[in-house]
């Protein structure tokens, strides 16, 4: 089976897995897209009580939005480190493996998602939360797999070693 039917032909405009993962940068678009969209639900549609407004779920959301925010700056501190590419829709310039890339295979995009839940519980908004569970989905399809395949032709059995010891979204055991 072609990659391209294994994996969405959006935004590609060739089979060659090498050159880059996408054409359009799909990441921030979907993160930033979200919160909007969970931003204009809360005013259009609020959900109230569903997350409660007391100061110990406020704190535990700022916890949450820091953890995401020191997730994001260590896994981009390490990518630049390594000199590699850290544009979602350039071509990879390095395979890294440390760091925060030992607990992930994808640590900027579970610390924006991290932080985004993290924002739903510190100021109220449930939507954000919710669509912290589906940006998880939505960045999988949009660029993940295709990152992966792109990963996979870039750098061969170094990939694929890593892949096969460091899950896609977060180990939770040493």
């Amino acid at each position: 089976m072609s990659r391209s039917k294994v994996l969405p032909s959006l935004g590609r405009r060739d089979g060659d897995w090498r050159d880059r993962p996408n054409v359009v940068p799909w990441p921030p678009i979907v993160f930033v897209g979200t919160v909007a969209v969970a931003v204009t639900l809360e005013y259009l549609l609020p959900l109230g009580g569903i997350v409660p407004a007391s100061s110990a779920v406020r704190l535990i959301g700022a916890a949450a939005m820091l953890a995401g925010i020191a997730l994001d700056v260590a896994a981009m501190l390490e990518m630049h480190r390594a000199k590699a590419n850290i544009q979602p829709h350039r071509a990879a310039t390095a395979l890294v493996t440390t760091g925060p890339f030992v607990l992930s295979r994808n640590p900027i995009y579970l610390g924006n998602t991290i932080l985004i839940a993290g924002a739903g519980l510190a100021f109220g908004n449930p939507w954000l939360v919710l669509m912290a569970v589906a940006i998880i989905r939505l960045v999988s399809v949009l660029a993940v797999r295709r990152e992966e395949a792109h990963l996979a032709a870039r750098f061969g059995e170094a990939w694929a070693a890593y892949a096969k010891r460091t899950p896609r979204w977060l180990r939770l055991r040493p």
